[in-house]
């Protein structure tokens, strides 16, 4: 990993964070593509791209709970971190960053109900 002014390059295939490790910070991606895995049960599933301008992680934020996914880069990628301290700094500064925030949970949510339902229906 290489240390940059505002956050971390990734190299193709490294970890960002990994499902079940503790998590503290929330990520977003300032340049590149990751992939979202999930595995259970033995077998790992792709749930989910990210792209240049995403936020991940952020569940950390707000609960204590380990890590839902592993997230991996996909070519060379650039990640910010924000812990919990900076995070709260940010949305005092910004308040409609938290907005921002929920605005994507929400989408993530939707998205996640499709899915159910469609799984169900098959």
């Amino acid at each position: 990993m290489t240390e940059e002014l505002l956050g971390r390059e990734y190299q193709d295939g490294e970890v960002i964070c990994r499902q079940g490790d503790y998590g503290d910070c929330l990520y977003v991606v300032q340049r590149g593509q990751l992939v979202v895995l999930h595995e259970k049960d033995g077998r790992t599933a792709v749930v989910g791209e990210l792209n240049s301008g995403e936020i991940f992680g952020e569940m950390a934020i707000f609960e204590r709970l380990p890590r839902s996914a592993t997230v991996k880069a996909q070519g060379n990628v650039l990640v910010l971190t924000l812990d919990r301290r900076a995070f709260l700094r940010a949305v005092h500064e910004d308040p409609s960053l938290a907005y921002r925030i929920l605005q994507m949970m929400s989408h993530r949510i939707r998205m996640l109900t499709e899915e159910v339902s469609r799984l169900q229906a098959a």
